[in-house]
């Protein structure tokens, strides 16, 4: 016999369990959900680290590109 106490408070693994994924629809609508969120934050990270390393090489920061001067 196992005379060691059992816990029968759970800890944060159980409550995650028992909230997201005990039922699979629940658990496959959070997998969706978090997949496009992780999608959204890496994209707007990488945007930002890529106009922070091209300031100036851009066509946005280039204000007389295409532009002729007038002849008067």
């Amino acid at each position: 016999m196992d005379s060691t106490p059992r816990r029968s408070g759970g800890g944060v693994f159980e409550g995650i369990y028992k909230l997201i994924m005990r039922r699979n629809s629940i658990y496959v609508t959070f997998v969706i959900a978090g997949a496009f969120a992780g999608e959204r934050a890496v994209d707007y990270g990488v945007r930002k680290l890529w106009e922070y390393n091209n300031i100036g090489k851009r066509y946005e920061d280039i204000p007389v590109l295409g532009q002729r001067p007038t002849e008067e």
